[in-house]
């Protein structure tokens, strides 16, 4: 035969193959189901087990959270309800909640008045918004951010206009010093003299002043007394001031304990070392009760004011050690990179140093900020009444005596949904600010 008929073909595909969908068993719920809770013998019985009890753990409770007695009025009527239904497991009694969650949000404060915290928890989540979302905010709301603070404190406590008015002039007293003092002093003896003349102001000046143009220009309105504050808006008040004024204590509290400079260093470890040593139940006690006697005689001291001063000054020295943990994790090379720029202490720590070490430190500071609020409740122990000294006053009412698993739960559930969403944003700006590859 003749080789001519001995010719290799080969066999090209001219069209792709469709693109087909991936096994059902490896995608969607069912393949997580069998990656996760089915892959072997072991965890298919764990599962399986985990199930059961959780199916059984919804037959007891479901019954018991769905009962029909919200309207009521009193213990005694919850029970009437429940036992009419005939229910195996009881039923719990919402009707605690239905009455009493304005006490348990506002404490004593007057209802005419719940706008006034309520438009503060407004206005707080504007401020918050340069802090927390800065490339969705304008940059100028951060001067409303600046100004909240004050804005608060007079919506809250009420009085005259001019008290926030003059305790602003007392930062206008720092910025002008800085302003006026750094060309010719160092920077740091301009802000300490700085500060000097505004705690003057504010203690020596600012009250008289205030006074005054009450006296001639009257504007204000109705002065609520600190032992009415109550409830949620109690541990949100203490909570987010403690919050907002630990983190800069903090930092230079980490930067003081690793300061060149012995008596700054000593002053900074020795305030560290003290404040974590000591309970803060311990320190809510001193504010209570001790701090009364250093001050002058007649001197008015708000219960309030002190108790924030004690737990910021709490959490500022674990912030510290917090903000230490992220700067000791920077390579020695961030330090000497910011040194080859020419940069100052104080340049190289806001553009290069701090920057990298707080994106370090975020599920640190984050969980901070989680445990300081939910320390808030502490302050029931000092005659406060926080959510959890309101349950005690609501329980102590004949009405509802006998009601704990109720309030508890309300409370609980509240918690975690503050506490929760500071979680969640902590993990949300992790992934924003993430630069490297895991």
């Amino acid at each position: 035969m003749s080789d001519t008929h001995a010719e290799t073909v080969s066999y090209v595909r001219e069209t792709m193959l469709p693109q087909q969908e991936p096994p059902a068993s490896t995608v969607g719920p069912l393949g997580w189901a069998k990656t996760n809770l089915f892959s072997g013998w072991f965890n298919t019985v764990l599962s399986v087990l985990s199930g059961l009890f959780i199916l059984w753990l919804a037959y007891r409770l479901l019954p018991w959270i769905i009962s029909p007695t919200w309207q009521a009025t009193s213990l005694n009527e919850c029970r009437e309800i429940i036992g009419a239904l005939n229910k195996p497991h009881g039923g719990a009694c919402w009707g605690v909640i239905s009455e009493r969650w304005k006490q348990l949000m506002f404490g004593f404060y007057p209802p005419e008045h719940y706008w006034r915290p309520v438009l503060s928890l407004i206005l707080l989540l504007v401020a918050l918004g340069p802090l927390l979302f800065r490339h969705l905010v304008p940059a100028k709301v951060i001067y409303f951010s600046m100004l909240y603070p004050f804005i608060a404190a007079w919506l809250l406590w009420g009085g005259t206009i001019w008290n926030p008015i003059v305790a602003i002039l007392g930062f206008v007293i720092i910025g002008l010093s800085l302003k006026f003092l750094t060309s010719v002093l160092n920077p740091a003896l301009a802000l300490i003299i700085g500060v000097v003349l505004a705690v003057i102001w504010w203690v020596a000046l600012a009250g008289t002043v205030a006074g005054g143009l009450s006296a001639v220009l009257p504007i204000g309105i109705e002065a609520i007394a600190s032992r009415q504050f109550g409830g949620f808006m109690l541990s949100i008040t203490i909570g987010v001031t403690a919050i907002l004024c630990s983190l800069p204590i903090g930092i230079l509290l980490a930067l003081g304990r690793q300061s060149d400079l012995l008596l700054v260093k000593a002053m900074c470890v020795g305030f560290i070392e003290f404040i974590r040593g000591v309970p803060l139940i311990t320190l809510l006690f001193v504010a209570s009760v001790l701090l009364n006697i250093f001050l002058p005689p007649g001197t008015n001291f708000d219960i309030i004011l002190r108790v924030i001063i004690m737990v910021t000054l709490f959490a500022s020295a674990y912030m510290a050690e917090v903000v230490r943990g992220g700067l000791a994790a920077l390579p020695k090379g961030q330090y000497e990179g910011a040194d080859s720029l020419g940069l100052d202490y104080w340049q190289s720590q806001r553009l290069i140093i701090m920057p990298q070490a707080l994106k370090i430190s975020i599920p640190g500071i984050v969980s901070t900020f989680i445990g300081v609020f939910k320390d808030t409740t502490l302050v029931s122990i000092i005659s406060m009444f926080d959510p959890i000294g309101l349950s005690n006053a609501i329980r102590a009412d004949t009405a509802w005596n006998g009601v704990y698993w109720e309030l508890f739960i309300f409370i609980g559930l509240v918690f975690f949904i503050f506490c929760f969403s500071m979680s969640r944003y902590s993990m949300y700006l992790e992934r924003r600010l993430q630069t490297g590859h895991r």
